[in-house]
């Protein structure tokens, strides 16, 4: 590595960090407004055109804010936690591959931080630590509010985790690789020379696991029982205020801004699409946050629709639903994996459809028949005479 690469990786950070910032505030703003939209409200119109600079104000005033700090906190963990949070939220989008390598003469330019071999084990291991992060503001503040956030957090994370985990495994399975790269680049070509070859046809389920464990991870709704404002104030961040609450709130929307990316680059086929010629370089960046903005538009999507789950009714479906469901769709992975080599893909195709239709019917006839109240224990096995009158 010479000084020049030294300084093109330099570059590389800044625009990165820098883009992220701004996404930041754009999100922000999309969400007020989006949100507004949906319950026939206006939303941010003052500052800037089309209120497109109050997410900067709101970061201003927080920054000249009073710093206001509990007389009894654990001062050192008190002030690391935002940075626990924070920094992991950046780090994530290193492997990020945002478009193609650019050629200037003799030299190849990723558009990416670094191409780890490993990088989708670095994005779920900086998800991990951002959990550090809550769980170290709940229990230095001194407060229960904050505590029984922070557990919650720590809870939820651990159980979401694993199905965020087990989807992504699918993924590799059916890639053969780590790297992001080498993903965004199996997912090349089309089928039938009509339907892009992206991994959200092939990975359907894998795809919907993931973004409902990265609902979970991000705290979003229906997933935001640690900072619930019904029954814990703010939840792990109720004693913080200023700069180092602006710095929670900058690291939730830089995860749901690196989540959208990493899903963006697992299932969407990363900065791959139709590339019109003239100015060829930049349509696969484009490509790439056109699909960025649909993504980060979802998440907002279902903040909008739908309410708070009961912490039960969240843990129950992480650890009922969601893992069981992960774990068979590996296993289903497996088999498309392995059983080409032994038989067309048009028979198993044709298989796998035959089993989804087995089963989709089945659901039906389930639920009708419950619904109409036929498959109640006590029709199916009438209940012994002497314990009727006991209903």
């Amino acid at each position: 590595m010479d000084g020049l690469d030294i300084i093109i990786d330099a570059i590389k950070v800044v625009v990165a960090f820098g883009f992220l910032l701004v996404s930041v505030m754009f999100t922000i703003w999309a969400e007020r407004r989006v949100v507004a939209f949906m319950q026939q409200r206006i939303g941010p119109n003052r500052v800037g055109p089309f209120g497109l600079l109050q997410a900067l104000a709101d970061g201003i005033k927080l920054f000249f804010k009073e710093d206001i700090r509990p007389a009894g906190v654990d001062r050192g963990t008190y002030l690391l936690a935002p940075l626990a949070a924070m920094i992991p939220a950046f780090m994530s989008f290193a492997i990020v591959p945002v478009g193609q390598d650019l050629r200037i003469g003799h030299r190849v330019i990723t558009l990416q931080l670094t191409d780890l071999n490993v990088g989708i084990l670095f994005f779920l291991a900086m998800g991990s630590l951002m959990v550090y992060g809550v769980v170290l503001a709940g229990w230095s503040s001194g407060s229960v509010y904050p505590l029984l956030g922070g557990v919650r957090s720590s809870a939820q994370m651990i159980s979401y985790e694993i199905g965020m985990g087990l989807s992504v495994v699918a993924v590799v399975m059916y890639s053969g690789t780590l790297s992001p790269r080498g993903i965004v680049n199996a997912q090349a070509g089309t089928w039938g020379h009509v339907i892009p070859h992206w991994f959200i046809f092939a990975q359907l389920p894998a795809f919907l696991i993931f973004m409902v464990a990265g609902l979970a991870e991000t705290n979003r709704a229906p997933f935001d029982l640690p900072e619930a404002e019904t029954e814990l104030v703010a939840g792990f961040h109720t004693e913080y205020s200023g700069i180092k609450f602006a710095m929670f709130f900058l690291a939730e929307y830089l995860h749901v801004i690196t989540t959208s990316a990493i899903a963006v680059t697992l299932f969407l086929g990363g900065w791959r699409g139709p590339i019109i010629p003239f100015a060829r370089p930049i349509w696969p960046v484009i490509w790439f946050l056109g699909k960025l903005g649909v993504m980060v538009f979802l998440f907002i999507w279902v903040r909008a629709t739908l309410p708070r789950f009961r912490y039960d009714k969240l843990m129950r479906f992480g650890w009922k639903i969601l893992i069981p469901v992960s774990v068979v769709w590996v296993m289903v992975t497996a088999l498309m994996v392995v059983l080409p080599q032994y038989v067309s893909r048009s028979t198993l195709a044709a298989a796998i459809g035959l089993a989804f239709a087995v089963l989709f019917l089945w659901w039906v006839a389930w639920y009708t028949f419950r619904a109409r109240g036929t498959l109640s224990p006590t029709k199916l096995m009438p209940m012994p005479r002497r314990f009727r009158g006991a209903r």
